[in-house]
């Protein structure tokens, strides 16, 4: 004996309710350990502020020119579903943002040949500071110093995974919305049906 039209619209309907439920409590879980994170992010951060002091820890501190090393990407999946996605760009070098930006050329624009010698090991050398001058500038925790306390970089990793989550939530919510649509097409569709008849 198959499965009536009726049926299997309310089998249907009972998948999508569980998937709903589920995805529910996922989210319940994910912002609970978000709000944790948060909180130790934060704790980290005052006793950091504590060890070093009020003024060794604070905006103060900040780098003049910042630069994001999380961008976050919306990607569309095969079932129309957007996904967040939370991307750590790689740290630029000094010499590749100096060579990315134009720079105009100031002074005596000769034709000539002209004749410098350097040695390889000048140069080499040259380039290593340039590139550990760099990466000093774009870590965020340079900034406080050369030895930062550990509960410093504690309140980095909190955020770091907070940064995560969120894109992880973001996702999250974005299908729950979608499956509610579809408990409420469904339902729809459901008490709109025509019942069946039963055959005496």
């Amino acid at each position: 004996m198959g499965v009536s039209g009726q049926d299997e619209r309310a089998l249907l309907l009972d998948e999508k309710l569980l998937t709903f439920m589920d995805q529910l409590e996922l989210l319940e879980e994910k912002r609970a350990r978000l709000n944790t994170l948060i909180e130790q992010g934060w704790f980290s951060i005052s006793k950091a502020r504590y060890s070093m002091g009020n003024k060794q820890v604070s905006a103060l501190q900040y780098a003049s020119e910042m630069e994001p090393l999380v961008c976050v990407h919306l990607r569309t999946l095969n079932n129309d579903n957007i996904e967040f996605c939370a991307e750590r760009e790689s740290q630029k070098s000094h010499t590749e943002c100096k060579n990315e930006t134009s720079v105009e050329d100031v002074g005596p624009q000769d034709e000539g040949i002209r004749r410098r010698i350097k040695t390889k090991k000048d140069s080499s050398e040259k380039e290593v500071v340039a590139e550990l001058r760099g990466n000093l500038q774009q870590n965020p925790l340079k900034w406080f110093g050369i030895l930062v306390p550990q509960a410093l970089k504690q309140a980095q990793s909190s955020f770091n995974q907070v940064i995560e989550l969120t894109a992880e939530i973001a996702t999250l919510q974005v299908a729950i919305v979608n499956t509610r649509q579809e408990l409420k097409d469904h339902i729809q569709e459901k008490v709109s049906a025509p019942p069946l008849e039963k055959a005496e």
